[in-house]
């Protein structure tokens, strides 16, 4: 693609050319495709190349010739422009998997639950479990919502120009929009207990996720998931089975404040979520050719 100016990219004369007549590879054909759903000036310099192909231009001859020899009570009208679905529908549609199955109720199960351990079960302490627990709610939930175990259409969707990294993040954006205010939430509403505050988890759940979507363009979602979800309950668990009996909790709650608390903690977490940004976005074409297993 040719620059126009500082900010705006267009397709080449040669791209446009070859993707008329069916020449261009098929990946650069989706990049051209992803390109035209936010550029008016390409998608008309396209349409008018596909147009004017030889086949096309055939068919409209000989769509003209039947025209004019057909009686005018059998001509077509002209159709109005059927029009599409409206965006909530579209944007609940690209949701998906993300909104439905066993995930959502089990991150109402484990906000319930920990509130349950509190206040009924006499367990103190459940802030720092819940804490320990929640940057990995999404991450499962990002596991469970992309790729062809979760998704029965992801042939279709995957080979279509709003399938790959788009339809990846905007799954991933549904599934934070859902454990973001509620885990939050359901930390407030427990007790302390020495854990780091209820929101400390918030960067490190979004580092995470975008950790798990940058090495899946490596590895696949689930393998990248186990990786990133399984290293943070390392790092978090680790002093517990050493601790003597009754000192599990505190122990847990100790090394969270070492992970979470604090700005060096906080700033660390930031690093970290801009460069899976930064990775993710070098990473993008492979969620292109992402393998169907």
């Amino acid at each position: 693609m040719t620059r126009g100016n500082a900010r705006v990219w267009h397709a080449c004369d040669d791209l446009v050319a070859r993707y008329a007549d069916g020449s261009l590879p098929e990946p650069d054909a989706w990049s051209l495709e992803k390109h035209l759903e936010g550029c008016a000036e390409c998608a008309v310099r396209v349409s008018r190349a596909v147009r004017g192909t030889a086949p096309n231009v055939l068919l409209a001859e000989v769509r003209e010739a039947v025209l004019e020899a057909a009686p005018p009570a059998a001509r077509p009208l002209t159709a109005a422009p059927v029009p599409g679905p409206p965006r909530a529908a579209r944007l609940l549609w690209a949701a998906g998997p993300a909104v439905r199955g066993a995930w959502l109720p089990a991150v109402l199960l484990v906000a319930l639950g920990a509130m349950a351990l509190e206040f009924a079960g006499g367990f103190h302490g459940t802030r720092a479990l819940l804490l320990a627990i929640a940057p990995v709610v999404p991450v499962a939930g990002v596991a469970l919502s992309y790729g062809p175990h979760a998704d029965p259409l992801y042939e279709v969707v995957a080979a279509t120009p709003a399938g790959g990294l788009r339809l990846a993040l905007t799954r991933t954006a549904v599934v934070l929009a859902v454990c973001l205010p509620l885990l939050t939430l359901t930390g407030l509403l427990l007790p302390a207990s020495g854990a780091p505050a209820a929101a400390a988890w918030l960067l490190p759940g979004l580092a995470l996720s975008l950790a798990t979507l940058a090495l899946a363009s490596f590895t696949g979602c689930r393998s990248a998931a186990g990786a990133t979800a399984g290293g943070w309950l390392c790092a978090v668990l680790a002093p517990v089975p050493a601790a003597p009996g009754g000192e599990a909790t505190q122990r847990l709650a100790e090394q969270l404040s070492r992970c979470l608390d604090g700005a060096g903690a906080q700033g660390a977490w930031a690093v970290a979520a801009a460069l899976s940004a930064a990775l993710l976005a070098a990473r993008r074409p492979a969620y292109d050719r992402l393998p169907r297993r």
